[in-house]
């Protein structure tokens, strides 16, 4: 634990680097967005040429300032969001008819958690997360009043509602430290983080489950490779691989661009200590604990297609057409061959482009790869996205089309869940065509983000960053390496220190 303190330190200590950095001149969205200059008309124009923000000291409303503002004005709407629970309860169908739902209140009524079960520490316990998320929840509900072993215990409502309360608390906080993370992986863009300091995605799921943890972890972990801390760097994805399994695959992004570049060292040292933090993370629970411990593998290898999955999708039609169902077996087989397909797809893109692709971008197909051929696409798991989106695609159109479709999505399967759980009003539920439209319009949504930025990997003119003049801000030590091997046109090899010019718009 020590270098993961060291990490958060690193992460929030103003280094003179970054000072000097700060006094650079930053890129203005008012002004390099044409969408977000058209909304700029009622507060008088976009920033004008003479203004030199980064070189000129903003005073107290700093830009981190400013996008924590944002952030907890996104925070207190998120919970907002959640008031008819809170104040009513989390029954079903209601939860789903006020669009209300959270696994906090539910996990913690059926696991064990309100008796004082701590997930995997218990013995006989089980618990369908990995290990830090488990002792989250469990650590958590120590803190609500009325837990096992307190003097007056306190309502069951109210207990719930204080265990929610305190995650919620804690899940704001740590969408705070992925906010600042982003922006300062961007260099002269800080302002890229509003994307995340707002998301809707965010603000509609963010206090659904615990995803946010694995998502401020990796995101802390590529600010420090950026910064070249290679070993604390992967202490921290490898935390968030004991998180959410999801962060593993920034080792693809990485290995990928040491491929193109011929520097192997920063994929062994970042690999191996992210394994050695995951093992720290987990031996100690899988010895004491195997069943207990196993029990997420499990789980997730045996479940069936889980709701909004492409084959929990194709289930609900075959079922209404009398078509054969696909088994928990064919499609653990089926999701894996399509994720391997769509990852050699990303790395023949990765090697042919005519320039060296950024870490982000690729972090974001494979991702976003992952997403879309998984069995289960619970509504919280946008939030893996959305600082790749940040980082790898920052145009605010797109971006909020595509989070409207989310939002879209996010409501569909909670009027599709009333609908599933109870015989409720017919008018105020969604039946199945409708949902798999949904379902399919995310898909299509995300698939259209990647395909834009495969075009900007292959003509980098008009990739937002590298139009600013940098290289790759999150590379670390990958940025400005020469090209030392890539395959050309017709799959040749082809070696070459040359790196084309990155172009600043007029």
């Amino acid at each position: 634990m020590g270098r993961v303190g060291a990490g958060m330190l690193e992460f929030m200590q103003h280094t003179g680097e970054s000072r000097q950095q700060r006094r650079a001149r930053l890129v203005v969205p008012s002004r390099s967005d044409l969408f977000l200059r058209k909304f700029t008309e009622v507060v008088g124009g976009p920033l004008g040429r003479h203004a030199a923000p980064g070189e000129v000291s903003p005073g107290i409303f700093t830009v981190e300032r400013v996008l924590i503002l944002l952030t907890l004005a996104a925070a207190l709407l998120a919970v907002v969001l959640k008031g008819y629970c809170r104040a009513n309860g989390w029954d079903t169908p209601s939860q789903f008819y006020a669009t209300c739902y959270s696994d906090f209140p539910e996990l913690f009524r059926s696991r064990g958690l309100a008796d004082g079960t701590i997930p995997i520490l218990t013995p006989g316990s089980q618990f369908e997360y990995p290990v830090l998320i488990a002792l989250i929840a469990g650590i958590t509900a120590l803190l609500v009043p009325g837990a096992a072993g307190a003097l007056e215990p306190a309502l069951p409502d109210d207990r719930i509602l204080a265990y929610f309360d305190v995650n919620a608390t804690l899940v704001i906080a740590v969408w705070i430290v992925t906010v600042i993370a982003t922006a300062r992986m961007t260099r002269r863009r800080p302002w890229d983080a509003a994307m995340v300091a707002l998301a809707p995605g965010i603000v509609l799921a963010g206090l659904i489950n615990w995803d946010m943890w694995a998502v401020a972890l990796l995101a802390v972990g590529m600010y420090l490779f950026s910064r070249q801390r290679l070993v604390l760097a992967g202490v921290l994805i490898g935390l968030g691989i004991s998180t959410k399994l999801y962060p593993v695959l920034i080792f693809g992004a990485i290995m990928l661009l040491a491929v193109r570049t011929a520097r192997y060292r920063p994929l062994l040292i970042t690999g191996s200590s992210a394994l050695g933090a995951w093992l720290v993370a987990n031996l100690p629970f899988a010895i004491a604990n195997p069943a207990g411990w196993s029990y997420f593998f499990t789980f997730t290898q045996d479940r069936p297609a889980g709701y909004s999955s492409p084959w929990f999708a194709y289930n609900l039609v075959a079922g209404r057409l009398g078509w054969v169902p696909l088994g928990p077996e064919t499609i653990n087989s089926l999701a894996l061959w399509v994720f391997v397909a769509a990852c050699v797809l990303i790395a023949v893109v990765a090697l042919t482009a005519p320039r060296r692709p950024r870490l982000a971008q690729l972090a974001f197909l494979i991702v976003a790869a992952f997403i879309l051929s998984n069995k289960v696409y619970s509504p919280q798991f946008v939030l893996w996205l959305i600082p790749l989106v940040a980082l790898a695609r920052p145009k605010w159109r797109d971006f909020l089309v595509w989070q409207g479709v989310e939002a879209l999505h996010w409501a569909a399967i909670w009027l599709y869940l009333a609908q599933v759980t109870s015989s409720g009003p017919s008018q105020n539920n969604l039946d199945m065509p409708y949902y798999v439209l949904a379902v399919l319009a995310h898909m299509v949504a995300t698939a259209y983000l990647m395909a834009r930025v495969v075009q900007e990997i292959y003509d980098p003119g008009r990739d937002p960053i590298r139009r600013h003049g940098m290289d790759d801000p999150q590379g670390g030590p990958f940025e400005n390496a020469p090209d030392r091997f890539r395959f050309g046109p017709l799959l040749s090899p082809r070696h070459s220190n040359q790196q084309p010019a990155a172009v600043e718009p007029r």
